[in-house]
């Protein structure tokens, strides 16, 4: 059999890329090299101009605030909801459990037509599907309405977890991601999080039903948004790199990490004021020459129109096209990465789903007796506590990979993520047992909200850096990795979920929450294992990673 080393060399498996090239043997004048390399076409998304990449990520985040905003909007409209249409506490919960359930299976069904046809028409058929669905919402009358809600809508809404990374390995480079990651994690949190405090006051005003209406007109609103302004991400690439003739621009300063604008107008590098005092072929030469995007102005750029185009298609039978349905769990089986991502992605959003469901029951009976709009303004903690995470991992992911890449002769491991994955993993674990001890024993609603926050000041940057490393160690099988992710989250959360009611009534709240954190405290803690170990598990799972590599639709080699 084979050697691994046959597929790799141990020094550089998948995700080990040269990311600083150093100038002069001086570590402080390193120069950021473009990873992954850019082609020269101008319609390359990596060659956008900054307002473009801003408007494309806008708008997919939106689309993800937007998803878990629906979902998460219906904890404060239980109460009313119950009382008018006679749902029980059980079907309530069970409902939401439904929706879990369809989140986890949404991503496998729907993906491969992303895959194949491109995000932007899966992007605006399922924004018209939540649109409908939203109206259905508003007009529920019986417990089957609101369980095909709840199905429908979050089947559509696992697209969300999936897309948004492709549109990120799509349009940023390595030294961006761990920035746009933790904006997309603060977005989504801020969806469900304020979603929540305003479904509280709707519900509280003018009625439960209120909620979805306004649900159904930003729906509307964001149909339109995609269809008119968004542009699809998917590109053929074809590599033209070696002895270009084409202009010189700078990378856009989406990170702050590569200075200077996109500049439109086209210039030889030859004659660029930065080139006059570097020698052609001296290592500053061949490091500027990696740290700008090269365009060729004889390619012609896409005209509005041509970026309206609904659909743009992989070549490929339909059995490959298919195949994307089941080949992210044989990922999930054969990657340990991808399975570790997954585990800490699921743990750290099964906690909060969790908190959630408790939060949304419990704390209308005493000694709280909230009503919809307390229930709502008890999000605002971890709204704040997602911010601070945010704000804090957002910057220092990219500065830590960077600086590290620079003391490792400028060679990036998709391990150093986890050096900042560590210190936030404490206020995880003991928020989420604080909450569960403050509830079980009815201390004041601020200890909750106080726990509440903690919990999230942790995982915003716990999500981050879990997409992040899989999305810088295994690039070429995001797509169907990110699918399996999702698989694994929401499985996870539908089990908690259904089982929450009768486990809390067996054992008690507090005990349920100590065996949630015993869980969540053995996968975080393993993180220190792929630190030590990461990049050996890269190296020994090449062959695998080659073999999944050549079976996805026009992967972007790094």
């Amino acid at each position: 059999m084979a050697d691994d080393n046959d597929f790799c060399d141990p020094a550089w498996p998948p995700g080990t890329i040269k990311l600083a090239q150093l100038v002069g043997g001086d570590k402080k004048d390193a120069e950021i090299i473009l990873q992954p390399r850019p082609t020269d076409n101008p319609n390359d998304p990596l060659n956008w101009s900054k307002p473009s990449k801003i408007l494309n990520y806008f708008l997919a985040s939106f689309y993800a605030m937007m998803v878990y905003a629906f979902i998460n909007a219906t904890s404060p409209t239980w109460g009313p909801m119950g009382d008018e249409l006679g749902f029980s506490s059980a079907t309530l919960t069970n409902t939401y459990a439904i929706g879990c359930a369809t989140l986890a299976l949404g991503a496998p069904m729907l993906i491969p037509f992303a895959l194949k046809y491109g995000s932007r028409s899966v992007y605006i058929f399922s924004s018209a599907a939540q649109f409908g669905i939203s109206i259905w919402a508003a007009r529920t009358q019986t417990a089957g309405d609101w369980w095909g809600v709840n199905a429908l809508q979050c089947w559509l809404g696992a697209l969300s977890e999936v897309l948004i990374q492709m549109t990120i390995a799509d349009v940023f480079f390595v030294h961006q991601r761990g920035l746009m990651n933790t904006i997309y994690v603060w977005v989504f949190n801020m969806g469900g999080n304020l979603a929540v405090v305003a479904a509280g006051f709707v519900t509280a005003d003018i009625g439960w039903r209120w909620v979805w209406w306004i649900c159904a007109i930003i729906f509307g609103f964001q149909l339109l948004m995609f269809f008119f302004g968004f542009e699809e991400t998917k590109f053929t690439h074809f590599e033209t790199l070696e002895a270009r003739q084409g202009s010189v621009v700078t990378a856009p300063d989406i990170s702050g990490h590569i200075h200077g604008d996109y500049e439109k107008e086209t210039k030889a590098p030859e004659t660029s004021s930065e080139s006059q005092d570097v020698e052609p072929g001296s290592m500053q030469d061949a490091s500027r020459n990696m740290s700008v995007i090269h365009i060729n102005p004889n390619i012609p750029r896409k005209t509005y129109l041509q970026k309206l185009a609904l659909t743009t298609t992989s070549p490929g039978s339909w059995s490959h096209f298919l195949r994307h349905s089941w080949q992210p769990f044989m990922i999930l089986g054969s990657v340990p990465g991808v399975a570790y991502c997954s585990l800490v992605y699921a743990i750290v959003l099964a906690w909060s789903t969790v908190m959630t469901s408790v939060l949304s029951i419990y704390m209308l009976d005493a000694p709280y007796n909230f009503t919809a709009d307390k229930i709502g303004l008890m999000s605002l903690a971890p709204f704040i506590g997602n911010t601070l995470g945010a704000i804090i991992c957002g910057p220092l992911s990219d500065f830590i990979a960077i600086k590290l890449a620079k003391r490792n002769n400028g060679i990036y491991e998709p391990e150093f993520r986890f050096c900042v994955f560590l210190p936030f993993v404490p206020f995880q674990i003991a928020g989420a047992w604080w909450f569960g001890y403050s509830l079980n024993n009815g201390w004041s609603w601020v200890q909750v909200a106080l726990a509440y926050g903690l919990c999230n000041f942790g995982s915003a940057p716990l999500q981050s850096v879990a997409l992040t490393y899989m999305l810088d160690a295994y690039n070429e099988i995001i797509g169907d990795s990110l699918t399996g992710l999702t698989f694994v989250r929401n499985t996870f959360s539908t089990i908690f979920v259904f089982a929450m009611p009768a486990w809390i009534d067996g054992v008690g709240m507090a005990n349920v929450f100590n065996t949630i954190g015993a869980i969540g405290t053995l996968i975080l803690g393993f993180s220190g294992f792929f630190i030590w170990k990461g990049k050996h598990l890269r190296v020994k799972t090449a062959r695998v990673y080659k073999y999944y590599a050549e079976r996805q639709f026009d992967a972007r080699p790094m």
